[in-house]
Formats: structure tokens, sequence, C-alpha cells
């Protein structure tokens, strides 16, 4: 059982995973803290994609302190050159005697094999500590290195009947300006965004995160559009601003239409359609090619569809407003719809909370 203050220790090093993690994906969020005779001397939390790890910047921060400390990490340290030299070098300049760590990290280049080099060099090593609370933390990261593509949500603001518009395809605004923000704080929190032909020619939206004081300077999250024809004008909203855009279309498609979209800083990838829908497999075997860990869907109805027909999806937010539509507007899932209701994907782990007037309803299928 872990002590009093291994639990106290793992816990602020979880904080600062959190708080500073934000714009680290792919990269998983980690946090540390240098402790030297019951008190903290050094922390730090992985801030930024290619900037030094949480280790190196605690150890820094602690200095001459580190020699003989407990150093507490949230995830195990790394052993090999990626962007950044190893932090299990750093651990073992600095003259650390003993490493806690929550977890060990499921990336292939990494898994054990951090734990293995401080062992080899004398650094006593305990892991396990606050375990479920890490994994929860690096879900994304953990569920993409392991299954070898991103995690999908599907996310949809509706009226209670389901609908995402109304009969004449007006959907501004179903939701309050407060479930708004809460969807742009979930865009924050995820590497990539997409959305179907239909919705980007009907809405034309930028799929940018706006949020008070939100900066991230390297395109992230990605917006993709899937786009079996290349319908989609090279004038468009997504196509405007920082934020890197990836379409998805058919090996038939124009290639002129292509190069429009080119030339306007788009990336163009052609997959094999399946049926008349692109093959949701490749696009996000693609994806993954591209580092992207987690992927928030957010329309319409048919591409909801589809991923649950696939088996694809992951995770659902769902924005309920206290409003009633009725008629024959879309519905946030759409396509055939389920025979037999006893086997309909369901889901586990739900929550429920209050987003002003609305509901934002969370679960993994």
């Amino acid at each position: 059982m872990p002590s009093n203050a291994d639990l106290k220790f793992m816990r602020r090093a979880l904080f600062l995973a959190r708080s500073r993690g934000r714009n680290v994906s792919p990269n998983p969020r980690v946090g540390a803290v240098v402790v030297k005779a019951g008190r903290i001397v050094g922390e730090g939390g992985h801030a930024r994609y290619g900037g030094p790890h949480a280790e190196v910047i605690a150890l820094r921060k602690a200095g001459p302190k580190a020699q003989g400390a407990t150093l507490y990490v949230t995830l195990e340290p790394c052993s090999h050159y990626g962007k950044t030299p190893p932090c299990t070098e750093a651990i073992l300049r600095a003259g650390v005697g003993k490493v806690v760590a929550a977890m060990q990290d499921p990336f292939p280049r990494v898994k054990g094999k951090g734990f293995q080099r401080l062992r080899q060099a004398g650094v006593a090593v305990r892991t396990g500590v606050l375990e479920r609370e890490a994994r929860l933390l690096n879900e994304n990261f953990i569920f993409a290195v392991t299954y070898f593509r991103p995690r999908v949500i599907l996310k949809a603001a509706a009226s209670l009947d389901g609908k995402i518009a109304t009969a004449s395809g007006r959907s501004r605004w179903i939701t309050s300006p407060q479930a708004r923000r809460k969807a742009h704080e979930l865009r924050a929190n995820c590497d990539a965004i997409m959305v179907g032909s239909r919705t980007a020619l009907q809405d034309n939206p930028s799929l940018t995160v706006r949020l008070p004081g939100y900066r991230r300077e390297d395109g992230w999250p990605l917006r993709v559009v899937l786009d079996s024809k290349l319908l989609i004008s090279p004038h468009s909203r997504l196509l405007k601003g920082k934020a890197k855009t990836v379409v998805f279309t058919s090996l038939r498609a124009s290639y002129s239409r292509e190069k429009a979209l080119l030339r306007r800083g788009a990336a163009v990838f052609r997959v094999p359609l399946r049926g008349k829908m692109l093959s949701l497999k490749a696009v996000l075997r693609a994806l993954h090619s591209l580092q992207v860990r987690s992927l928030l869907v957010e329309g319409g109805g048919e591409v909801h569809a589809s991923f649950l027909k696939e088996g694809l999806a992951d995770g659902v937010v769902l924005f309920l407003a206290p409003k009633i539509l009725g008629g024959p507007g879309p519905s946030w899932v759409g396509g055939g719809g389920i025979e037999n209701p006893n086997l309909a994907p369901y889901l586990k782990d739900v929550r429920l909370e209050r987003a002003g007037p609305d509901f934002m309803l969370t679960g993994k299928i």
C-alpha cells in the first residue's frame, strides 16, 4: 500500500500534468515532483509538444537538492531519444535515489525500458501509485498506442427528441452559450475535429477552438473533412486561419479540385470507398500516422451512424437542450437504424452534468 506521503506527492504530480498539459499531444500529459526530507524541492509539468519533459523541468528547479531525493512522476520516464534526450539519463545525472511512478508507459519505445535502465543503475523504482487516475488522465494516448488508431468521440448538440436542426435546416442555436463553451473546451482537449461534407457545405464551420486565452500555434487540433467527391470550396472557412486542415476523399475524386485545396494549404488523402462512404478504417489509419491520438466527430448524423455501424466509436458527448423540435428534422444519428434494440450500441460509465440550462451527457460505448 502506498504511504500517505506517496499519495500526497503523486496527487501533486497529477495536478501538474493535468493543468499544464493541454498542448502536449501527441505526447502524454506528465507531471513530476522532486521531494527531499518530506519537502518539495522542484516540480514541473510537460507543457508543450517538443518542449522539455516534466522530469527535466522538476530536476532543473531542484538543482543540487535532487541528489538522493525521490522523484514522483505520473508516467514511466522515457529512455530513448525523441524530440528531447532520454529523461532516464537526466535522472541519473541528477543523482536521484528513488523514482515513484504512477504507471508504465505503453508506448513501445519505452514500455518498461525506462524502469529497467533506472534499476540497472541502482535507482529504487516503485510503480502503481494512483495508477487509475494516471490512466484516466492519458486515456486518449493509451488507447492510440494500444490499438493503433485514434480514440473516437461522437459529439452532438441536440434537442430532447434528438434533433440537430429543424425541418427547415436551422440549427443555430439549439444549445446555450454555456454548452457551446463546454464544446470548445472539448475541442481544445482533442487532436482533431471531423465533419462530413454535408455539414461542411451546409454550415460552413471553422472548426476552431474559441476560448479566451487559448493559444496553440502549431495548427492543432486538426480540422478533418470526409468529402468523397471533393465538393468543399477552396474558400471555405475550414481552410482559413492557422489551424491545419486534412481532407479525405475517394480515389475517383477530381484532381483539379484537389489541386485547388492544396493551394489553400490543405492536405488531401485518398482512401478507398466502402459502399458509398469512405473507408473509416483507412481514415483512422491515416490519422494515426499523423500522430492523432483523439478524434472528435461533430457530424452529421450519417457520419455518426457510420462510425457506430463499423464499431469504431469509443465514446459519446451529447449536449441536450430542454427543447422539443419535432417534425422530420435530422437526428444526431442517421443511417438505417437498428432493428433489434437488444443489439443496439449502449453507453457505460454515463455521466450527466449541467451546462447552463442544458445537459451534457458523456459515456463510453
